[in-house]
Formats: C-alpha cells, sequence, structure tokens
C-alpha cells in the first residue's frame, strides 16, 4: 500500500490526490469514500466542485498537500466528514457546528416535514407564531422553521453554553437572529409559553447501547446529546408534561423517536394530557421517526 504521505506530495495534481484520498479510505472501509475524497479536497482547497473540475489539472502546493493529509489522517481515523469540516447542510441550509453539537441528519429533517404539515391547519394564539426548540444543540430544527415560516419567532434551549452559542452563530449567519432567541436551561424549564408548536430531537439511545454505536457517533458526537437513560426515555418524561403546560391551545408538539420508540412516546404524550391525533411520520428508511401530539383546545 502507498503510504499516506506519498499520496499528497507537492506536485501531485489535484485530481490524482482526491483519487489516491478515495482509493485510501474504500480500503480502510470508509462508507461512500467518493463523495468524501470530493468534500475534504475541496475544503483543503477552498473549491466547489466546479472549482475541483476546471482545476483538476493544476500542482499541488506543499501547505496544500498537508492540508490534504491532515484531513485524510482525521477521516481514516474515523472522524466523520462534517466534524472535519465544522458544518453540515440541513433542510438545505449550512450550519457550523461545535464539539456540544449533533452533526444534523437527514433523519431529523422527518421532524421539520411534519411540524410544518401541522402548522398549516393551525389557528394562531398570538400576533405571530411561536416556536420552541428543547435541546436545540446547532439551532438546525428551529432555524429551518423559522426558515419556512415567515414572521414566527422561536426559543431554543440547550443545557451547554457551547451548543447555544452554535446556535446563536447560526442564526445570525441566516439571517434569522431577530426572531431567534437562546436560553440556557433543562428542557423547557426558563420558557413561559403558549407556544404554537414545539419541537425537539431529544437525546433517546439507552446508555448501554451507546458503546455499541459506529465510531462516528461515539466518539464525536456529544453524550449529552445521545443519552437517552436505562431505557432511551428519560429526556421524553422529562420534556413532555413541561410540554404540554407551555403549548398554546390546539398546539402541537412533534419530536423525533429512535427506532421502535414511537407507540411508547405517544404513551407519554396521552398521560401528560395531549392528544395523539395522527400516525407518526416515517424517515425515508419508512422507520417511524417524528411523533406528534395536540394540546386540545378547553
Amino acid at each position: 500500500m502507498v503510504p499516506l504521505a506519498a499520496d499528497f506530495e507537492p506536485g501531485h495534481s489535484i485530481e490524482s490526490a482526491r483519487r489516491a484520498l478515495a482509493a485510501r479510505l474504500q480500503s480502510a472501509g470508509i462508507e461512500q469514500p467518493a463523495l468524501d475524497a470530493r468534500l475534504l479536497v475541496g475544503a483543503a482547497l477552498r473549491l466547489d466542485l466546479t472549482g475541483l473540475v476546471t482545476q483538476a489539472a493544476r500542482q499541488l502546493t506543499a501547505e496544500e498537500a498537508a492540508r490534504i493529509e491532515a484531513s485524510a489522517k482525521r477521516r481514516l481515523a474515523h472522524e466523520p466528514v462534517a466534524r472535519i469540516l465544522g458544518a453540515r447542510e440541513f433542510w438545505g441550509l449550512p450550519f457550523q457546528l461545535s464539539e456540544a453539537t449533533l452533526v444534523p441528519r437527514p433523519d431529523t429533517e422527518t421532524v421539520v416535514e411534519l411540524a410544518l404539515e401541522i402548522f398549516r391547519g393551525l389557528t394562531i394564539s398570538g400576533p405571530r407564531p411561536r416556536i420552541a426548540d428543547i435541546g436545540t444543540g446547532s439551532g438546525a430544527i428551529l432555524l429551518a422553521l423559522l426558515h419556512e415560516i415567515p414572521g414566527a419567532f422561536g426559543v431554543g434551549t440547550d443545557l451547554s453554553l457551547t451548543a447555544l452559542k452554535t446556535a446563536r452563530d447560526n442564526a445570525a449567519a441566516l439571517g434569522l437572529a431577530d426572531r431567534a432567541s437562546f436560553v440556557a436551561c433543562s428542557y423547557a424549564a426558563a420558557l413561559r409559553g403558549p407556544f404554537d408548536l414545539i419541537v425537539s430531537n431529544p437525546p433517546y439511545i439507552p446508555s448501554a447501547e451507546i458503546p455499541k454505536l459506529s465510531i462516528e457517533v461515539r466518539e464525536h458526537d456529544p453524550h449529552l446529546a445521545l443519552d437517552g437513560g436505562n431505557d432511551g426515555y428519560d429526556a421524553y418524561r422529562a420534556l413532555t408534561p413541561q410540554a404540554a403546560e407551555r403549548l398554546a391551545p390546539g398546539g402541537a408538539l412533534i419530536v423525533e423517536a429512535g427506532q421502535g420508540q414511537a407507540r411508547n412516546i405517544e404513551t407519554l404524550m396521552t398521560a401528560a394530557a395531549l392528544v395523539v391525533d395522527s400516525s407518526p411520520k416515517v424517515d425515508l428508511a419508512g422507520i417511524p421517526r417524528a411523533v406528534s401530539a395536540r394540546k386540545m383546545p378547553p
């Protein structure tokens, strides 16, 4: 096998470096090696796809070769590409990440989709829609909803001050800072209602299952955002009654669920006097991923 450093020596072309990196990633069992190689080389050279194509024959400088080599070593150690780049796209929007935030995943877009479907049928309780995102992390769910609902105001909560700073920075970068606020608290404890929508992607992995997760997740995602307690439902037990108190009449709670968890989450919602009036929304793999319930008017 060709040594890593030899693949990215100065004088090699951009195209040969990209192909060499893809081959190394593939031999290490990395999924989507070609895509990862394109993203990492593009980021190291500050080139988009068009730039990679039009400059394919250009030779690497020593500095560029070193940057590609550094990124390659991190990916070969199973650090996710989004962590290496420090950013991830979600709902077609760019989000910066930090060590305190999850990498937003396509499955979580199911929560946004269901929230928007429910919102279209809501009677708004005040002069403008109000949304709360419990455990906001990077702010991905909240800011995606604010992007889609002009005039809405949103509040995101998190225990991590680092995560809240990341979310604030993302709100500013997306031009949504004047419609978003972020609060440090446990779940919804510091919030006052009423909210028309409350959304959450809470930690839902049973504690004993975390060591069995992929290296990309267990060693690089914050455990605070993963660990759902012994059975995976600790967060739902805490946030569901808090959300029920803070919803406007007719408002809805929408949460992400792990595989096989939807029915038990619906039971917790019913116990908090919320009404489950629709089936969970499935993700692209057919897994019930977004669970919702409403607060009925008196």
